[in-house]
This record gives structure tokens, C-alpha cells and sequence, in this order.
């Protein structure tokens, strides 16, 4: 019988009951068009047969692990709704916190560049809320570039993609003139330590791409460092560097960017209170 607590309670082995309700009405609503009115008035066994065989093999395909956002195809950020795949990482509620951060500080902010664009959740929703910007956005994935640029043009953001991996780019590269580089520069690095994976969830672990998840284990804040050292060559004075962190390295971050000669440099922590964004300006 297809209701929708039979249905929940099928998850209850991978998730928690609160998460497993959750994810059965996102995929009833996105998927099949049910309210939560409907769900509540028997709707769902009155799908069509189609529709429930399909929902039947959604259901085996979450039992197995899979991120419910790749088998629906989509992601809610920031109240809109981006294409996600496996090439690219499904955007974080953390994320969001600092797109609204940057938009809350940095609404005057004329010239972005996000590094690490995966979906383009930053980018794109930057590009949006902040109408005058000129966004830029890298990634070395092309799938993640086809993704991103796919969401830009759904939704209606005006942004420059392009492939560059920021481990092995020329210190000098800009998109614009010399004199003339970026107000903001914003990156969600991978930052996760291989020793943090045996304490991962298994949807993430088994299906979300590990170039984009993990940071190599003798140099965990790589990343950090080399988009810091673009940062400090590429910023106008006055210009900022925002960065979604790993909290176990957030203070080693926070000391290689004031040796670089950053300053104001503020972490901020997440609604779980961990120390998770940071924000430097270059003097």
C-alpha cells in the first residue's frame, strides 16, 4: 500500500524519522505535485499506476542510500531550486548562511569571483541578490561547469563560468585587467580530512564526488592557501575573501591569511556552533 507513512517508515533504517518524513514529502511534492493536504487525505494512493511505480522505484533507490536531490534532480538553496547531478555537491543549508552573510555586508560589491562554482549555488544566487555585480565563477569540473552554467540560465543569472584549477594557475591570471580585479572573491574549497570519512553520512560518502568533498591528507588546507595567495594578488584594496570552513582547520586558515597580510579577519560560526565562515579584508 503506497501511504505515506508506510512510505517514511521505509527510510527509518538510514534516517532519522523527522528526516525520512521530510524527504518523503519533498519527494511527493517536487516530484508528483502533492501538498501536504493531499498526503494527509490519502492522495498518494490514489496516484495513477504510472506514477506509483515510479515513486515505488524512487523509494528502492533512496533504500539504497542514494541523496533523494540527485534522484529528483534538484536542490532547494536560498528559496530556489538548482539542477544537482553527481558531478556536483548538493548545496548546504551551511552555504546558504553565507550567501546571506556576503549579501547582508557586501551589497555595494561590483566585481565576485567564486571559486569552486560546483552547481553555482553561490555564484548564481550572489548574481541575483546582488543585481550590480559582475559574477565570475571557476571550476575544474566540466560537468560541474555544464551544471552550473544550465542553473544560471534557468534562473536567470548573468554569470561568467570558466575552467581553472586554482592548485596549478598562473599567479598573475585574471579576467580582467591587472588593475582592475575583484571587490569579493568567495570559496567552499573541499575541505574534509580522509580521516573524517569513517564518521560520514553513506549518501554522502558513496555518491557525492570526492574531488569536490576531500582535501589531501598531508595538506589539508591547500585549498585555502592557494585561493588566499590568488586573493591577496587579485583583491583591490579594500577588497574581501569570504571562505566556508572545516572547523578543525579554521584557526590554521585564520593564521596563514594574516601571514599573507589580511586583516579584519572574522570567523563566523554555523546554527550548529561550529566554526564554519570567514571573512578577511585585504588593506
Amino acid at each position: 500500500m503506497m501511504d505515506y507513512e508506510t512510505l517514511w517508515h521505509r527510510l527509518t533504517p538510514l534516517y532519522e524519522t523527522s528526516e525520512a518524513k521530510a524527504i518523503i514529502r519533498w519527494v511527493l511534492e517536487v516530484r508528483f505535485s502533492l501538498s501536504m493536504a493531499d498526503i494527509l487525505f490519502g492522495k498518494v494512493n490514489e496516484l495513477p499506476a504510472n506514477d506509483q511505480k515510479d515513486l515505488e522505484t524512487i523509494l528502492q533507490r533512496l533504500e539504497k542510500g542514494e541523496p533523494v536531490q540527485y534522484i529528483i534532480g534538484v536542490a532547494d538553496f536560498c528559496g530556489r531550486q538548482f539542477h544537482v547531478a553527481p558531478g556536483v555537491l548538493i548545496p548546504r543549508p551551511e552555504t546558504e548562511e553565507l550567501c546571506r552573510w556576503i549579501v547582508e555586508e557586501s551589497g555595494d560589491r561590483t566585481c565576485i569571483l567564486d571559486i569552486g562554482t560546483g552547481s553555482g549555488c553561490i555564484a548564481i544566487t550572489l548574481a541575483l541578490e546582488m543585481p550590480k555585480a559582475e559574477v565570475t565563477a571557476w571550476d575544474i569540473s566540466d560537468e560541474a561547469l555544464r551544471i552550473a552554467q544550465k542553473n544560471a540560465i534557468a534562473l536567470g543569472a548573468d554569470v561568467r563560468f570558466e575552467h581553472h584549477d586554482i592548485l596549478h594557475i598562473s599567479p598573475d591570471s585574471c579576467s580582467l585587467t591587472p588593475d582592475s580585479c575583484y571587490d569579493l572573491i568567495v570559496s567552499n574549497p573541499p575541505y574534509i580530512q580522509p580521516k573524517e570519512s569513517d564518521g560520514m553520512a553513506k549518501n554522502v560518502l558513496d555518491y557525492e564526488p570526492h574531488q569536490a568533498l576531500f582535501a589531501p591528507e598531508d595538506q589539508p588546507i591547500i585549498f585555502y592557501q592557494r585561493i588566499g595567495d590568488y586573493a591577496w594578488q587579485h583583491l583591490k584594496q579594500g577588497g574581501v575573501l569570504y571562505f566556508e570552513l572545516n572547523p578543525l582547520t579554521a584557526n590554521e586558515v585564520s593564521d596563514y591569511l594574516k601571514c599573507l597580510g589580511f586583516s579584519e579577519i572574522g570567523i563566523r560560526q554555523d546554527q550548529f556552533g561550529k566554526q564554519r565562515f570567514l571573512k578577511a579584508t585585504k588593506i
